[in-house]
């Protein structure tokens, strides 16, 4: 496991607590829960290295639509950080202003927390979560 998710999880980057209450806090909530986060984080690192490269290739409209997907997918996971380095980018992207290296390292940096944390959690719950390189 990182450093990064060594420290206490802060809640901006990972947090199925309001998913787990709303599905009733039982165990059947839990399974379903560990089914969500392991579905989410399972492509890793892909998306956002296909993002990348749409980037560099001048494909800005395919990397739009791949930080859209990773936004709904992994922000159902309770990751306002990422969401909203994802979001700043996308429209960055779109607007074809901003510095887009600052935004993908953002992106990327963010990313990377919550799949670790998400990893963590599910090794916390008996799921197996894995480390990311």
């Amino acid at each position: 496991m990182s450093d990064t998710s060594s420290a206490a999880p802060d809640e901006s980057v990972f947090s199925v607590a309001s998913m787990l209450k709303y599905m009733g806090s039982d165990a059947k909530a839990l399974t379903v829960v560990v089914k969500i986060v392991t579905d989410a984080i399972a492509p890793g690192l892909a998306p956002l290295e296909q993002a990348t490269t749409a980037i560099h290739e001048g494909r800005l409209d395919d990397a739009c639509r791949i930080f859209h997907v990773m936004r709904g997918t992994v922000g159902s996971l309770g990751t306002k950080r990422f969401v909203q380095a994802a979001l700043d980018l996308e429209l960055a992207l779109r607007d074809g202003h901003g510095d887009f290296d600052a935004n993908l390292a953002a992106v990327g940096r963010e990313y990377r927390l919550a799949l670790d944390q998400a990893a963590a959690w599910l090794a916390a719950h008996g799921a197996g979560g894995r480390t990311l390189a």
